[in-house]
């Protein structure tokens, strides 16, 4: 809340206190902290990043092998990538400003028509990077040459795509589009494995576990969550807002205490 972020430094090291002597239950404690830390945040005066994006970000992705090359992707169809520990340029000075060092764009022989609803690092290399567009293509570019090397034609506008961080037996992309199937594309073949059925609208998130590379989850505008083991026929667990597969969940009740 606004109160706790402008609270004194003294009143935050009372409530630490309180919860020393076990006044202030670990939720309350936890609560209070979160928003203390939020309120601290402030933008960098020492580092900016120079977009050459003309719409909005639609999606950031840091490096899975390096964390040092920030992939996005834009509404005008483009999609860049940015040196975070280089600067391309010192203002003032200074202030490091981190200029794209790749660019793809509707001007590009092979860049997206429409927006890029996502885009991905290869997991394991950045030589590799993917792009999911309202275009009906995801798209699998070699980031040194910036030429597709590979590219999947959707049913309808892709709104995600995923790759499994710890795959070790496929190169699979997961992707959702506004057909209804989760569609699998493998790097490795070029070609659909399978596809995904459950959904009764379009796909608009994907995860893979990060604890087994065959587990993948769904998120869709029916407002179902979907767990999937790729390996089987269907899915494995439903959350739904308003069914659980126990059956009609309880009414919420809405309780609270002065602690939390």
């Amino acid at each position: 809340s606004a109160y706790t972020a402008a609270r004194p430094e003294w009143m935050w090291w009372e409530e630490v206190r309180r919860r020393e002597r076990g006044e202030l239950r670990a939720r309350r404690f936890e609560a209070l902290a979160r928003s203390r830390r939020a309120a601290s945040l402030a933008l960098s005066n020492r580092k900016e990043i120079a977009t050459p994006h003309l719409g909005a970000v639609n999606s950031l992705q840091v490096d899975l092998t390096e964390g040092r090359y920030l992939l996005s992707g834009a509404s005008d169809g483009s999609a860049a990538v940015f040196d975070l520990k280089d600067a391309t340029e010192y203002e003032a000075g200074f202030i490091a400003k981190h200029r794209s060092i790749l660019l793809v764009d509707r001007q590009h022989q092979h860049g997206h028509k429409f927006t890029v609803s996502k885009a991905i690092w290869y997991p394991v290399d950045t030589g590799l990077f993917v792009t999911a567009s309202f275009d009906n293509y995801v798209k699998v570019w070699d980031t040194n040459s910036t030429q597709v090397v590979m590219d999947f034609k959707m049913p309808g506008k892709v709104y995600s795509a995923a790759m499994s961080p710890i795959a070790t037996t496929h190169m699979l992309i997961a992707t959702g589009s506004a057909d209804v199937q989760v569609r699998l594309c493998d790097i490795a073949s070029g070609a659909f494995t399978h596809t995904l059925s459950g959904h009764h609208d379009g796909i608009m998130s994907l995860e893979w576990s990060t604890s087994s590379e065959w587990i993948l989850m769904s998120g869709g505008c029916d407002g179902a969550i979907r767990f999937w083991d790729i390996r089987r026929a269907g899915c494995f667990l439903i959350l739904d807002q308003l069914r659980s597969q126990l059956g009609r969940r309880p009414p919420i009740i809405d309780s609270t205490t002065d602690n939390g």
